[in-house]
């Protein structure tokens, strides 16, 4: 048997997306970022946070667009992805599936996509996990979320 350590399929599979998980966020109040129960990692709504700033700031449908709003979605959506990777001790070929994300967007009376919006997440799982990416899902239009971001989600998935 090899001393090499094995090479993680996820991992390969970001970088050929050209991807890479971020450090996970600090919380920025009081809940931790993720609880494992049994076979299950649910994961605290996450935002668009890159080192340590909040970014996309303001309101699909009127600061972003429909498409910048889903690119917001999938940037979240690496913060997910770096939480669970934490759960994990580094090793996110330990998923099994993702089975629930809630995405939230803050958005002007009049938008209705908020679907729309929040496939850029359900797309980059599904991208990341392959099948085992696909989920059940909410997608909620809101007033406002922490900090004035425009999206938040979190997540349920399954382990081993």
């Amino acid at each position: 048997m090899s001393s090499e350590p094995r090479s993680s399929r996820i991992e390969a599979r970001l970088a050929e997306l050209g991807l890479s998980v971020p450090i996970a966020p600090t919380p920025a109040a009081n809940y931790i970022p993720w609880v494992r129960t049994g076979n299950l990692v649910y994961i605290a709504g996450q935002v668009p946070m890159k080192g340590g700033e909040f970014r996309w700031v303001g309101k699909v449908g009127r600061d972003w667009t429909l498409e910048e709003g889903k690119e917001a979605a999938r940037e979240v959506a690496l913060n997910v992805l770096s939480q669970l990777k934490t759960a994990l001790d580094g090793d996110l070929d330990r998923v099994v599936r993702a089975v629930k994300l809630n995405g939230f967007v803050n958005s002007t009376d009049d938008f209705i996509m908020q679907p729309a919006v929040i496939n850029g997440a359900s797309e980059l799982m599904i991208e990341v996990f392959g099948e085992a990416g696909r989920h059940a899902r909410s997608a909620v239009g809101v007033a406002q979320l922490p900090f004035g971001v425009a999206v938040e989600i979190d997540g349920v998935f399954e382990v081993r």
